[in-house]
C-alpha cells in the first residue's frame, strides 16, 4: 500500500488483519485470467506457430471470437 499498489486478491479468512480488496477488480482480473487460459488451450497460440505478428494477431482474434 505504501507504493500505491492495491491488493486485488482477497486475503485468507484466517488472517488477523485482512487487507481490503476491490471485489470488482478481482472479478475482472479473474475473468481476464480465465480468458487467457482458454486462449492458451489452442495449440497454435501456445506454441506461437505463426511467424509474423500480423498472422499471430489474426489467429488470436479468431480464437477469441470463437470463445
Amino acid at each position: 500500500l505504501l507504493k500505491g499498489v492495491l491488493p486485488v486478491i482477497p486475503a485468507r479468512a484466517n488472517r488477523k488483519n485482512p487487507a481490503k480488496h476491490d471485489r470488482t477488480a478481482y472479478r475482472d482480473r479473474n475473468r481476464i485470467e480465465r480468458m487467457f487460459n482458454r486462449l492458451k488451450q489452442a495449440r497454435r497460440i501456445a506454441t506461437r506457430y505463426d511467424k509474423t505478428r500480423l498472422s499471430f494477431l489474426a489467429f488470436l482474434n479468431i480464437a477469441a471470437a470463437r470463445l
